[in-house]
């Protein structure tokens, strides 16, 4: 038996998983884990890297009416899955975008906009634990749920110091070459068939 490791970036995996109208959780997550380990893997620990949603005021762009986002700590909850960590990053607000043009002749709304929103301090922690797993040998396999070419330096570390790193890909995603390339394996997972979709109008929303 191979002990693993599963590492998500949570940001990477919940895009993904709403384009596909699932509703996405705790719950979700918890599906999304037991889905991936093969039979001759052991599950040893996983690590979800995300930001609780933006909580605070703002001015909108064209009324400058005061606008509070609050919060939802839904990452407390899957904190206390079995066999999951969280490292949480932080989201900061960075303004609003026009997302649309007003129709001729019609002057533009807070609703033409969306906010901005950047997440720091995630690719750092992803990269820190894959380092520390290398150091440890506490397990022999990373798999690895990202989309994101910054985790490539944190897996050819990996690799050098004798860790196998697989990566993950999503129903009709294709993943960048880069990070293929720097991956022993690419694991083909499917949606879990119990997840739950945004018409199913779930008790309790976060996100």
């Amino acid at each position: 038996m191979t002990k693993i490791a599963i590492l998500i970036d949570g940001g990477y995996l919940r895009e993904v998983a709403k384009k596909q109208t699932y509703y996405y959780d705790e719950e979700f997550i918890e599906k999304m884990i037991f889905s991936i380990p093969q039979p001759d893997e052991q599950l040893f620990r996983v690590l979800y890297y995300d930001c609780n949603r933006y909580q605070g005021k703002v001015i909108l762009p064209v009324s400058r009416k005061p606008h509070e986002y609050k919060a939802n700590d839904w990452l407390s909850r899957l904190a206390t899955k079995n066999f999951v960590a969280v490292r949480q990053g932080v989201l900061k607000f960075r303004g609003f975008k026009l997302t649309k043009m007003p129709a001729p002749n019609t002057s533009l709304s807070d609703d033409d906009f969306s906010p901005i929103f950047e997440q720091k301090g995630v690719d750092m922690r992803l990269g820190i634990d894959i380092a520390n797993f290398s150091i440890s040998k506490s397990v022999g396999r990373i798999i690895l749920i990202s989309g994101d070419t910054d985790c490539v330096p944190a897996m050819k570390y990996g690799r050098i110091s004798g860790l196998q790193i697989v990566i993950i890909r999503l129903p009709n995603q294709t993943l960048s070459p880069e990070l293929l390339r720097h991956a022993d394996e690419c694991r083909d997972v499917q949606w879990p068939t119990n997840a739950k979709k945004k018409f199913q109008n779930p008790k309790t929303p976060t996100s």
